[in-house]
This record gives structure tokens, C-alpha cells and sequence, in this order.
């Protein structure tokens, strides 16, 4: 995981030492924000119009910010009008890159070998982390958004009126729910495992571990009496745990040194992920090959061999038993009737 300096690239690990032995996640920078007929996004962010064929989505396939906005994709019926790159699942001295060889679809769009030059195609001085996700505007040529959060927003709502796709992920009435299940989720166990599995000093490790566990226990809580994270309806919320709960037994459990349990060992965290997992395009958009060679042969700190292991057997098509619980899918958007 290298950075960009002033446009120059760097092949830069995370300084550790200087936050203590704290894994600190670094803020996206670019927010502009797709929109029906181009209107500023809900902060006031620069909008763009919702077109066909104007967006294309850069992805890896083995990062779980990146594979919740593939879901999102999918869901909403978007394949057609957003088309996808996606890396090769090795990250080494110039981070993500598109060589074919190891994986990648390549870039037919750009024609660029690594990932770092399409930050630098929009913006030439560019500083900061090469990151996925990232939308790319076919027209202006350079990244809209590369904040997989505002990602899935976006998708959620932007191209209803051009797909008549109006189920909603993010329902007005639930957005308080979702945004306090988010809150936990991303800092305890979305990021919880990447501040685990990066500590280099001993307390920090037990500190997020601990936390990672307890997050994971409120959450088979939850699951416990409702059969999504906010109740009936699958969200958003439920999306963004997914990618961490799928990738969790086969790469955190291990790699990460997150040991205290598998999620097998939670009886309504694992229905739950064998649920999602089933749900129809879910499946389709998890790649345990990319997902498994990523992170164990990415992060010489942790794995210097890049052995990667061939277990666990994993079956998340085993029947899930969630019906007992009271579920209704995915909400329809509440839309004015046509005049």
C-alpha cells in the first residue's frame, strides 16, 4: 500500500511508529457525488449527471471497500450502465495493478499498468493513499469519488429513474439506525480488523482485538431477535458487514491474528453471512481465490513467505434458517406518482 507525493509515487507502508503502533486509516479526498439530473450531493458537493455509459468503476476484488459497492452495483441492476476494471489481487512495490498476468481485467478504458497513474490522470500533483474503490467520469476524465461509503449512496438513488431499479438500501424512516449500526460496525469491525491485524505493539493488538470481539458479540446479539441489522429489511448496514463477515474465517481469523472465534462459532452471525451470501448476484460478486492471495501474499510485514494457506473449507451455500425470523427484503423507494 503505497502513497502518491506531489504526483510521485512511493512504495510507503503505514508509519506505525509514530502512531504508537496504531494502524491509521487515512480520509478519501475526492467527493464529488452523482446525482438525478446532476444536482449538488447532500452536502453541497459538486454533482454530476446520472448518465448511461459516462461512469466506469475501478475495483478490487479481494477489498471488502470495494466489494460492497460491487454489491450495490449489482443489486440496483446498474451492470449495464457502469462497466468495471478490477486489479490483480497482488499489491506490491506499485500497488494495485492491472496486469492481466496475475489477474486483473485489465484497463481497456485508460490503458494504464497501475492503479496510482489514474490518481494522477486526475490530478497531476496529486498526495495521498491509491485506494479502492474509485468512480471514473468517461467524460471528464478523472475520478468523481473514491469514498466507498458515499459510493454506495450514490448508487443507492442516482440512476433510478434511468433503470426503474427503486429499491431502497437507505429508507428515510431507517437511516438513523443504519447510520448508528454503521458507526459501530466500520470503526470495530469493518476497520476493527485492519487495526488489529496492522498493530505492532502488543497492547494496541489486545486493545482492537478485544473491541473487534465485543462488536462481533453485539452484533450476534442483534441477529439474535431480528433477521437483519435494522430489523426486517436488508440495508446498506447489512451490506457493509457482509464484506467483512465473508472475508473474516479466511483471511482475518488467521492473517490477521482476529483468533478469538470464527464466525462458524457465532450461530447468527454465520446463518446471517450463509444468508446474504445466497441472496441472488451476492455470490457472484465474492472471489475467495483474489480475496485469499491479496492478503497473504500483499503484506510482507505479516506473511514475509507469502504462503497462502488452503483452508478453511468454507460452505456458505449450507441451508441459513433465517425464515424463522420475520424478513420482507428489500424496500421499494417511495416514489410521486406520474402525473
Amino acid at each position: 500500500m503505497g502513497k502518491l507525493v506531489n504526483g510521485i509515487w512511493h512504495d510507503q507502508w503505514y508509519d506505525t511508529k509514530a502512531s504508537g503502533g496504531e494502524f491509521v486509516r487515512e480520509s478519501a479526498q475526492l467527493h464529488d457525488w452523482v446525482t438525478p439530473g446532476g444536482k449538488p450531493g447532500p452536502d453541497g458537493q459538486t454533482g454530476l449527471p446520472a448518465e448511461p455509459d459516462r461512469y466506469h468503476l475501478y475495483v478490487s476484488l479481494a477489498c471488502p471497500w470495494a466489494h460492497r459497492v460491487l454489491i450495490m452495483r449489482k443489486l440496483k441492476g446498474l451492470e449495464n450502465l457502469i462497466g468495471v476494471s478490477h486489479v490483480s489481487p497482488l499489491m506490491l512495490d506499485q500497488g494495485w495493478t492491472y496486469d492481466v498476468a496475475e489477474g486483473s481485467s485489465g484497463d481497456a478504458l485508460n490503458g494504464v499498468d497501475y492503479h496510482h497513474q489514474l490518481y494522477t490522470l486526475t490530478d497531476s500533483r496529486y498526495t495521498g493513499r491509491v485506494t479502492v474503490p474509485v468512480l471514473w467520469d468517461r467524460k471528464t476524465r478523472r475520478i468523481v469519488n473514491n469514498e466507498s461509503s458515499e459510493l454506495l449512496r450514490m448508487l443507492n438513488v442516482a440512476f433510478d429513474e434511468v433503470t426503474g431499479n427503486h429499491l431502497d438500501f437507505y429508507p428515510e424512516d431507517l437511516r438513523s439506525a443504519i447510520d448508528e449500526v454503521n458507526a459501530d460496525v466500520y470503526d470495530h469491525i469493518n476497520n476493527g480488523v485492519y487495526k488489529a491485524g496492522f498493530a505492532t505493539e502488543q497492547a494496541v493488538y489486545e486493545k482492537h482485538v478485544t473491541a473487534l470481539f465485543d462488536a462481533l458479540d453485539r452484533m450476534e446479539m442483534r441477529l439474535s431477535c431480528q433477521r437483519y441489522l435494522t430489523g426486517a429489511w436488508l440495508t446498506e448496514a447489512d451490506i457493509r458487514l457482509f464484506t467483512t463477515l465473508v472475508r473474516f474465517d479466511a483471511v482475518y481469523h488467521g492473517h490477521f491474528k482476529c483468533n478469538l472465534r470464527r464466525i462458524e462459532d457465532y450461530p447468527n452471525l454465520s446463518s446471517y453471512l450463509r444468508e446474504l451470501y445466497q441472496w441472488p448476484g451476492i455470490a457472484e460478486t465474492v472471489n475467495m481465490d483474489h480475496i485469499q492471495r491479496h492478503y497473504y501474499m500483499s503484506h510482507a510485514t505479516i506473511n514475509p513467505n507469502a504462503i497462502v494457506p488452503l483452508g478453511p473449507m468454507l460452505d456458505y451455500e449450507r441451508p441459513h434458517g433465517r425464515e424463522r425470523l420475520e424478513g420482507k427484503g428489500i424496500r421499494l423507494r417511495v416514489t410521486e406518482a406520474p402525473r
